[in-house]
């Protein structure tokens, strides 16, 4: 088999097209179902030094090998495969998946391991089922014949919602309510606060982040800023941008302040303890990034003095958080076990479909790649 090695970078389409089943005048329906299966991927954001880029690979031959690792049902598969009809479409579990599966393999879409990936022969690209590529990125800089692209696009929704779903149970107190309830006891906590009128603080502001943004500004916000690794124009989803090297600047003023970082040593302790002192006094902070964005032990130590009024996590570091960590005993800590993403809301699989439809037809046409993952 011949391998053809990607080359160039542009930017890819911003929009989610809907489905048309095949290039040719033959459509298939709209892909809405939810997988015959479930799946848990690794929900990871998209590196900072990652930007929706695109790489040409040549075009696809006939009889091309496509591995999906996804649990795809039988409608995914007659969608996938009229992305690629001269390919031949292999159907295994991702976990499931071992070495000799992939040695004349042009195209994996699912996240198989990395070390397999790097080892495979034949490997153009692959399209992974996370928003994150970090382990894909280091395996790819010992073996850079193959591409990696991302689902960037298919978690804003679910993650989105889960971050104002931890604001809201915070600050409604809606934990200790539950609590109160299986006990019978009919009392009330009076303090509250709003988002209406509030200033919030966005951490990363990629897709997942802007979605936030927009969602927290429609429910009243009074400012929304942005922080960033690079400057460049403001998004129409915040009052104000900045970068990260401006993050001093701007943590004081928060009432809010929400996380969706990637991976990587840049944003490792971003939140130490010198910057969550920095915090306006009863603020709040949630994280659906990286679980090691943030000192642990500092997060630990400014709760106890009672500097923050919550703090909602959704990742922890280390994962899984440990049975005997204090964290989970602490009453202004609300604690979801990486979830804020997955396969749980049925658009978040059916857009990682479409991702990997559009790249097959990409591919087989022999135009740029969406998605690609730069090394980093």
């Amino acid at each position: 088999m011949n391998k053809r090695k990607p080359t160039g970078l542009s930017v890819p389409p911003a929009a989610e097209p809907a489905i048309s089943a095949t290039p040719t005048t033959t459509a298939t329906p709209t892909i809405s179902a939810t997988p015959t299966t479930t799946a848990t991927p690794t929900t990871e954001m998209m590196p900072a030094s990652t930007t929706a880029t695109s790489a040409s690979t040549g075009s696809a031959t006939a009889g091309d090998r496509v591995l999906v690792g996804l649990p795809v049902s039988e409608r995914h598969r007659k969608f996938l495969e009229s992305c690629a009809p001269e390919c031949e479409f292999i159907y295994k579990p991702k976990e499931l998946v071992v070495d000799s599966d992939l040695e004349d393999v042009s195209v994996v879409i699912g996240n198989i391991r990395p070390t397999a990936a790097a080892a495979a022969p034949a490997l153009q690209w692959i399209q992974l089922n996370s928003a994150g590529a970090d382990e894909y990125v280091a395996a790819r800089r010992a073996a850079d014949h193959w591409q990696i692209c991302c689902a960037r696009g298919a978690y804003s929704i679910a993650v989105s919602e889960h971050m104002i779903g931890m604001l809201f149970d915070m600050i409604r107190h809606f934990g200790e309510y539950h609590r109160k309830q299986a006990e019978h006891i009919w009392e009330a906590n009076t303090h509250i606060v709003s988002i209406e009128g509030s200033t919030v603080l966005v951490l990363g502001l990629g897709d997942i982040g802007s979605s936030f943004a927009r969602k927290i500004k429609g429910l009243g916000a009074a400012a929304v800023i942005g922080v960033r690794r690079n400057c460049g124009p403001k998004p129409d989803c915040v009052d104000e941008v900045c970068t990260t090297d401006e993050l001093d600047s701007v943590l004081g003023r928060a009432d809010f302040v929400a996380m969706v970082l990637p991976g990587g040593e840049e944003t490792r302790g971003i939140m130490d303890e010198r910057r969550l002192r920095m915090m306006k006094k009863g603020s709040y902070l949630v994280n659906v990034g990286r679980g090691n964005a943030v000192d642990s032990a500092a997060l630990k130590k400014v709760l106890s003095e009672g500097l923050l009024a919550g703090v909602g996590l959704d990742v922890t570091d280390p994962e899984p958080l440990p049975a005997d960590d204090p964290l989970w005993d602490m009453e202004n800590v609300f604690i979801t076990p990486h979830v804020a993403g997955q396969f749980y809301l049925d658009e978040t699989f059916e857009r990682i479909v479409r991702i990997a439809g559009r790249n097959l037809r990409h591919w087989t046409s022999g135009e740029p790649l969406e998605n690609v993952v730069g090394l980093y």
